[in-house]
């Protein structure tokens, strides 16, 4: 079976930091970033990229549909 990597890309503008992608992310490859977006929000960055295999949870419970996630066979 082939091997998924996965990365994001975020709006950081329309990120509001709720927390609730990083929360569920199972392999804690996300996070908050300490800088703010122009609405003062820290704002959702990738931590550990080499950790995320492209489950889409980030992007299915974002509120504000901030986040796109891309897939990569290896």
């Amino acid at each position: 079976m082939a091997k998924i990597k996965g990365t994001i890309v975020v709006d950081i503008e329309r990120c509001k930091g709720c927390n609730v992608c990083v929360v569920n992310c199972p392999t804690q490859a996300i996070a908050l970033n300490r800088d703010v977006n122009a609405k003062g929000y820290n704002y959702l960055y990738m931590e550990k990229p080499d950790e995320c295999i492209g489950c889409a949870n980030c992007a299915v419970v974002c509120p504000d549909s901030c986040i796109t996630v891309y897939r990569q066979k290896l």
